[in-house]
């Protein structure tokens, strides 16, 4: 098992970026046993209130080669 979660990897690093990140979103996903309807509803809630500021204007979008920078204090 250990060789095919190797070669399963292999093969998931050759993917674009967002096919990693949806894949690794997926996985993370998985491991919840329990959902909680009001933690989602929320989250649900704050991403459209964030795309809404997007669209509108109101907010600054920042590459994320930027935001990480900014993150590591560099």
């Amino acid at each position: 098992m250990k060789d095919d979660v190797s070669e399963i990897l292999r093969e998931a690093l050759k993917l674009p970026p967002e096919a990693r990140a949806a894949i690794a979103g997926s996985l993370l996903d998985s491991l919840d046993e329990t959902i909680d309807e009001g933690v989602e509803s929320a989250w649900e809630d704050e991403v459209l209130l964030r795309l809404k500021e997007i669209d509108e204007g109101k907010v600054k979008l920042v590459p994320w080669a930027e935001a990480r920078r900014q993150i590591a204090g560099q």
